[in-house]
């Protein structure tokens, strides 16, 4: 019987001694499970984020593509003789082209918060027939639109302007660089007897702005 006793306090014993563990163990189960749980959680948040990002880029480019599918409309009933003269609907400068990195877009004639969203703007100058310095400002989105791959010209790469009659204006590059935001020598400063054109964007990693100098041919 003593013997009998002995063993089923030693088997109590035993148990009292896992309890402790068991909890502890159960406590770092359900941790790992909220670490998992909370991990799923920002990855989906993430991905969510990024797919809504790139559906907004994806909508500003349809409509820059729909807003040149009705600039090139314009252009070919205006340029008709029997046509009746009528003013650009759409407000628009005209159209860049850049060969070298594709780039085709059309360009407001003026600068607004919401225009710059949808296409390049002007925001300085006259026409290209006219002496002066001309500057559009394009959003950088990273190599997906406007103007994010522009830092990637060179000198002498062709820049192309197309007025609302057609006319073909050819610019070259001749300087690229960087100025802070709150510089404005790019825009003021250029010779009166020259034909100057400079492209503005920002670099999304030091919120400089990124200059493109050109002069027309």
């Amino acid at each position: 019987m003593n013997q009998i006793l002995v063993t089923k306090s030693n088997k109590n014993d035993k148990d009292f001694k896992l309890e402790p563990y068991s909890r502890k163990s159960h406590y770092k189960r359900d941790w790992f499970k909220f670490q998992f749980a909370f991990s799923l959680c920002i990855i989906t948040l993430s991905i969510l984020g990024t797919s809504f990002y790139l559906y907004q880029l994806s909508k500003k480019e349809d409509f820059s593509d729909k807003l040149l599918a009705n600039y090139n409309i314009y252009r070919l009933y205006s340029s008709r003789e029997d046509a009746s003269p009528q003013e650009n609907p759409n407000g628009l400068f005209g159209i860049i082209e850049i060969p070298k990195i594709n780039l085709y877009y059309p360009v407001f004639s003026e600068l607004t918060e919401e225009l710059l969203k949808i296409s390049p703007c002007k925001f300085y100058g006259d026409t290209p027939a006219t002496n002066g310095n001309i500057c559009i400002a394009g959003h950088n989105y990273d190599n997906s639109l406007f103007f994010s791959k522009i830092s990637s010209l060179s000198s002498n790469d062709e820049i192309f302007i197309f007025d609302n009659n057609g006319m073909k204006y050819i610019y070259f590059v001749y300087d690229i660089y960087e100025v802070s935001q709150s510089d404005l020598s790019p825009v003021l400063n250029y010779e009166i007897n020259q034909k100057i054109l400079t492209l503005v964007t920002c670099n999304n990693f030091n919120s400089n702005r990124i200059i493109i100098k050109a002069k027309q041919k």
